[in-house]
């Protein structure tokens, strides 16, 4: 799962929208209800490039392979109770719920978490999955070099941030 920050604003104005329509909470302050799910999406984003930043950093000081990357940022997620990868949308519903319990916006919750969860994963799938699809359109772009080169990782890592800045992700 990647959630993008393009993204964000559209995901908590989606998710404020279906649980009113389904009644599942009650407001006076739509918006403000969008700002709190926002704010949880954005938590997350900015934790996860930290994550990433500090394991690309050990990765470099101890000179270990590109492939480890991903073990260290989990293990380093893990030790602060953060999670990444598929089990993040569970892990961000979790944390959409707890904002709802103490936001001064949220008038009333109707609904049982699951019933929550069932509303808000639909919207949050629907706009993280879309992580395959980029990566296959930034490896066409890049499809004549050879995988695990340097010159793959430099211009994956160029296709992909132009796919993203064409669908307006990043």
């Amino acid at each position: 799962m990647k959630l993008f920050s393009g993204k964000v604003d559209i995901i908590a104005a989606e998710i404020t929208q279906r649980l009113l329509s389904g009644e599942a909470i009650e407001t006076d302050s739509p918006q403000e209800v969008e700002l709190d799910i926002a704010s949880v999406l954005k938590e997350y984003i900015r934790r996860d490039k930290h994550f990433t930043e500090s394991a690309k950093d050990i990765c470099e000081r101890q000179g270990l392979p590109y492939n480890s990357f991903p073990k260290i940022k989990r293990q380093l997620a893990k030790k602060e109770n953060f999670v990444i990868g598929d089990e993040a949308i569970d892990y961000l519903m979790d944390q959409i719920i707890g904002v709802f319990m103490h936001s001064q916006f949220v008038d009333e919750i109707f609904s049982e978490d699951h019933e929550l969860k069932v509303i808000m994963r639909d919207v949050l799938r629907k706009h993280t999955d879309i992580e395959d699809e980029i990566d296959e359109e930034a490896r066409k772009k890049i499809r004549n070099l050879k995988e695990g080169t340097n010159e793959w990782e430099i211009e994956y890592k160029r296709a992909m941030e132009q796919v993203k800045k064409r669908r307006k992700l990043s």
